[in-house]
């Protein structure tokens, strides 16, 4: 088995861990966040109807070409926050989608924290 296959494994492993705890609804949706190795996005999920109400990614952010990948992860979530309000949304319940809370996906929250999102 390759290094590649088993980091995948055991990060699939937990992203499944963390699903079976939560799950967003219409009241509190879900703010799950994907991270590759160049890119950095975040939706807001209302898993019982199955709908995205809002989504940010660091390539539709202009701004965010050409500076360090933590300071695209606080325009993210600068622009999450700001489509959730737009959209209605007050409060969501984070998803780290198997990432450690720490670099991008903690600068993500803390952004989205400070744009008025609460989790």
């Amino acid at each position: 088995m390759s290094v590649a296959s088993k980091k995948l494994k055991t990060r699939a492993r937990i992203k499944a861990r963390i699903r079976g705890k939560i799950s967003g609804t219409a009241e509190r949706p879900r703010l799950s966040v994907f991270r590759s190795n160049k890119q950095i996005y975040a939706q807001i999920v209302d898993d019982l109807s199955g709908k995205t109400i809002a989504s940010a990614s660091s390539r539709a952010i202009a701004e965010a070409q050409g500076i360090a990948k933590v300071d695209q992860a606080k325009l993210v979530g600068t622009k999450i926050a700001e489509a959730a309000k737009a959209a209605g949304v007050e409060t969501v319940v984070f998803d780290r989608n198997g990432y450690l809370y720490h670099g991008r996906v903690k600068n993500l929250a803390d952004a989205a924290r400070e744009g008025g999102l609460q989790f």
